[in-house]
Order: C-alpha cells, then sequence, then structure tokens
C-alpha cells in the first residue's frame, strides 16, 4: 500500500510528494547505519513550496556517535527559510532531554507548518508524544509514511527498545551441495569477490561483527571493512563461553586499532580475562545454560546494554543454528555459491531451516555467479 493510499493517516492526508521525500529522508538515514549506535540513523528533509511546485531547502542526517539529529541539522541549515515549510523526518522527533535538548523544541522553534514522518518512536521516552506536542502547537503531522521501509532502515533500534536486544542479521554462505565450511583443515572458500564486496558492505551497515570462538580457531579472522573509501570499522564480537580466544589472534593483536569485545560465561577464567583486557580487548560476562555454553539470549541482551542495535553474525553452521534455535535471528542472508567445493560441514541445519520457513524472502539477487537470497523475520 502506498502512503496515497493508506487509511490510518491521524492528520492530513498525505500530499502527492510525501512519499518522494520520504524515501529521500529514510536513504539518508541509511546511509549512517552502523555509525549511530546507541541512537538510531535518521534522515530528515526540509522543504518548501515555490511558484514551481516543492523544492528541497536541506537534508541532515543523524551524525556518528548519535549526535546531533538530523532533524536538528537540517532545520539549522535551513535557518529562517525553515519557516512555513514541512519537515520530512524517517522516525518520530524525540522530546525528552537527553544529552541534548528534544528536536520537537528545534522543530517549534523553527517554524515549520507541515511534519511528515515514517514511524511512532517505540522508544518509552517518545512513543507518540513527539507528534501529540507538534499538534498541540498547531502543526500538521503525518504519520506512517513509507512505514514498512522505516522499520527494516530501524529495525535495530525498534529491537533494541521492544527486545532488549540488538538486531541480529546472519550471514551463512554455502555451495550447490549445502556445504559451508570443513571440520579441519584449511578454511573453505566459498563466494565469489562480487559476493564478497557485497557483505564487506552490509559489515559497514552493522554496529557490530559477531562470530564464535570456533571461527577464531580455525580462521583466524580479521572481520574489518575492507572496501575502497569505507573507513568505519565496526565493534567485533566473539562468543567465548571458555576464553580459549588465543592472545595471539589478529583480533586480539589489532584490539588497539579496532573495538573488540569478548562476550563469555561468569566462570571463566579471571586470569584469562586479564591478559586479554591488557591487551586491549572489553571482556563481558554473561550468564552460562545448563550445557555450559553462553547463554545466547543474555549475550545478546549485555550487547544491548552497551548499546549495539545492529549485529552481523558470520561465525557459521553452528552459531547459525544456536541463534536460530533461540529465536534471535532478524535477518538471514543466504549466499550459494555457483561451485562445489570439497567441505563436509552442512549449512542449513533444522532449527536454522524452521527459521526461515517463518521468515519473509525477499526479492533474491545475484553478485557474479552467487546467489544471494534474504529473508527477514515478518
Amino acid at each position: 500500500m502506498t502512503a496515497l493510499a493508506q487509511p490510518n493517516l491521524p492528520a492530513s492526508q498525505a500530499s502527492a510528494h510525501d512519499a518522494r521525500f520520504m524515501r529521500l529522508a529514510m536513504n539518508l538515514g541509511a546511509r549512517h547505519l552502523g555509525h549511530t549506535w546507541p541512537n538510531p540513523s535518521v534522515g530528515a528533509v526540509v522543504v518548501r513550496e515555490d511558484g514551481a511546485g516543492p523544492i528541497i531547502l536541506t537534508q541532515g542526517i543523524t551524525q556518528p556517535g548519535g549526535r546531533p539529529h538530523a532533524e536538528r541539522i537540517a532545520l539549522e541549515q535551513a535557518g529562517a527559510a525553515a519557516r512555513g515549510g514541512t519537515l520530512y523526518v524517517s522516525l518520530e522527533p524525540c522530546s525528552h532531554h537527553g544529552r541534548t535538548p528534544p528536536c520537537v523544541d528545534a522543530i517549534l522553534a523553527a517554524g515549520v507548518n507541515r511534519v511528515v514522518t515514517a514511524l511512532e518512536d517505540p522508544d518509552p521516552r517518545v512513543r507518540g508524544r513527539g507528534h501529540d506536542l507538534l499538534r498541540a502547537r498547531g502543526i500538521d503531522v503525518v504519520t506512517d509514511v513509507l512505514s514498512s521501509e522505516a522499520r527494516r532502515v530501524h529495525r535495530g533500534h525498534i529491537t533494541r527498545v521492544t527486545r532488549g536486544r540488538p538486531a541480529v542479521t546472519l550471514k551463512l554462505a554455502q555451495t550447490r551441495a549445502g556445504i559451508s565450511g570443513r571440520s579441519a583443515g584449511p578454511r573453505l572458500l566459498i563466494t565469489g569477490e562480487s559476493a564478497n564486496r557485497r557483505v564487506h558492505l552490509m559489515r559497514s551497515h552493522a554496529d557490530a561483527i559477531l562470530v564464535g570462538v570456533g571461527t577464531v580457531l580455525a580462521d583466524d579472522p580479521l572481520l574489518t571493512v575492507r572496501l575502497p573509501g569505507l573507513v568505519h570499522q565496526p565493534v567485533r564480537v566473539v562468543f567465548d563461553s571458555h576464553l580459549r580466544t588465543p592472545t595471539t589472534c589478529r583480533l586480539v593483536a589489532s584490539a588497539d586499532a579496532v573495538p573488540t569485545w569478548i562476550v563469555t560465561s561468569a566462570e571463566a577464567p579471571d586470569e584469562a580475562a586479564r591478559r586479554l583486557s591488557d591487551l586491549g580487548v572489553t571482556v563481558i560476562r554473561a550468564r552460562c545454560g545448563s550445557d555450559g555454553q553462553l547463554d545466547l539470549a543474555d549475550a545478546m541482551a549485555s550487547l544491548s546494554r552497551r548499546g549495539l542495535t545492529r549485529v552481523f553474525c558470520e561465525g557459521g553452521p553452528s552459531l547459525a543454528e544456536a541463534l536460530a534455535v533461540a529465536d534471535l535471528v532478524d535477518e538471514c542472508v543466504l549466499i550459494t555459491s555457483d561451485h562445489d567445493a570439497d567441505g563436509d560441514v552442512r549449512g542449513v541445519r533444522l532449527g536454522l531451516a524452521a527459521a526461515l520457513a517463518r521468515m519473509v524472502p525477499l526479492l533474491p539477487e545475484q553478485a557474479g555467479g552467487d546467489r544471494i537470497e534474504i529473508y527477514e523475520r515478518g
């Protein structure tokens, strides 16, 4: 359903231009995904009418670290020209005092006549209050324009607020025969260059990249974004119940340059934790289950408390299966190679297959000879 046909708009009917400018605001916000945690990455556009129709005055994106907010940037750049115009913003403006004053105050001071948003913010400090305050001051407020697309962009923020954990995207590569790795020997290289570039772009939009300690021991990965022109590096996270991560591995050796967190159990050796901490690694304690392995829900909650909203998991079939069984997967990226290779570890197992069956498939993509299928929680 398009914005023009939505029956549940609580204010003035959406104009013929609202979907166009809202899509621009969401695309702007999507540029800084992975950069703004613990805050959502929001886009804002200030538009006003002239004799020939609406013109874009200014644009704003939430800045790295989460401040300043997109609305404030766009309105400050517009200055007096914003008066009488329309502000498009991909999430309800904040109405509470944090480190900065509420965006609602900046909107009222700017003198815009109309505010169009995509989503109500589920944060209990806001949750409709921003919209209500604007309406109470006579501003025409239109909501839910392109809301489905906005939920995808803001999935991390929504999941952290409503579920108390980051949104989890699971990436798994497999051969045509469904093989994702080897139980021993050298790492199995499955995907081609084009798919690898696509994965690095996905990494750049995450707050953190997650693997299990088994991947660290088998592959000694670096888990960085390696694309020309992209300098942002997500946090690297290892789930390691017993602190088996070697102090000589590449993640630890580069911990001073790229934030590296290891989530371990309360029972893990203190001496091992001290050695890792001395080398620049952040060690986080979480609960264990009855099997002696990390309680994945508690581990994810610990990441949320530290501000993470979007986690990109590249930990292989075992961690993928455990996350699926724990119902912690919000999006799955399944990449199938166009060739077979000599491996013996099956990729999609029963728990993940069941999770995929409950998800909504998006249109598949081709990356060179590899097929990328994306599924998301309905």
